[in-house]
């Protein structure tokens, strides 16, 4: 569908702009969405077109969209719990939405929003349809590998961490010595990295996963700049992330700073990430 236009739903951090430079690069006019509480300004020079909409004005978006003749669209960005949960405004068109929600978390209302542009004719794509250059890898993306023991570490995260997100929990273990030292829950992955710094010291390791049936439209697992920072004040030497699952955000500058930091960045093998989804 290249030439056709493309609606961006643009929360904060770098994801949008990537989404959009990604989206320009396969021939796309990107009409973008950008959400009033997270979206930055800088966005406007990126894009095609800019409307600035709030969280709550399902509405009005899908009404931009349509008037652009957008069919397809992509989420990208972050948006904060509490917007979500506390300081949206809803329009009639939401209240539809939420009135329809079973479960009121994150994940159900997102996919709600996403059911609700479908029945208006908008297909909602994965937030990485045009960024597989920023994907995580199978295997080593950095000069330096585990070793022996951090393989053992890493392995053993990889069980604790998937336990933790089939429960939608939380995504990243930090294990040291093949011990759980945190679990991720509400805080993130770069808190968690800073915790389990303050309680084992340096020297863990890092592993980060998706979800079972993880929805790729609107809830990817991102590493980032503010990742590499906790786990330099964490003293982590490992991250280990699922291949094909996982977005580095800028990844060539991304790997190059691991590099630097002396982190071994590695990819989980993806068929078993997938497995997980059985």
């Amino acid at each position: 569908m290249a030439g056709e236009p493309l609606g961006l739903i643009a929360g904060n951090g770098r994801f949008p702009f990537l989404a959009a430079a990604g989206a320009r690069r396969a021939g796309r006019k990107v009409v973008a969405l950008a959400l009033r509480e997270e979206a930055a300004p800088e966005l406007e020079r990126e894009v095609d077109e800019l409307h600035w909409i709030s969280i709550g004005q399902l509405g009005r978006g899908i009404e931009i969209l349509q008037r652009a003749g957008a069919r397809e669209a992509v989420m990208a960005g972050q948006v904060q719990h509490r917007q979500i949960f506390s300081d949206i405004v809803p329009d009639l068109k939401l209240l539809g939405v939420l009135a329809r929600v079973a479960f009121r978390n994150t994940d159900s209302l997102i996919g709600a929003v996403a059911d609700a542009l479908s029945r208006e004719g908008i297909t909602l794509l994965a937030s990485v349809a045009f960024l597989e250059d920023q994907l995580a890898q199978p295997g080593s993306m950095t000069r330096r590998r585990p070793d022996a023991e951090e393989q053992r570490d890493v392995a053993y995260g990889e069980t604790v961490a998937r336990a933790l997100a089939s429960m939608d929990l939380g995504q990243t273990a930090v294990v040291k010595g093949r011990a759980a030292v945190a679990l991720e829950a509400m805080e993130g992955t770069d808190e968690v990295i800073r915790r389990a710094g303050r309680i084992a010291g340096p020297g863990t390791s890092v592993v980060k996963v998706s979800k079972p049936k993880q929805d790729m439209r609107f809830d990817v697992p991102v590493v980032g700049e503010g990742t590499l920072d906790a786990m330099r004040e964490a003293g982590a030497r490992v991250l280990a992330i699922d291949a094909a699952r996982t977005l580095l955000i800028d990844r060539p500058a991304f790997l190059e700073r691991a590099d630097l930091d002396r982190v071994a960045v590695i990819g989980l093998d993806p068929v078993r990430a997938v497995e997980a989804d059985a």
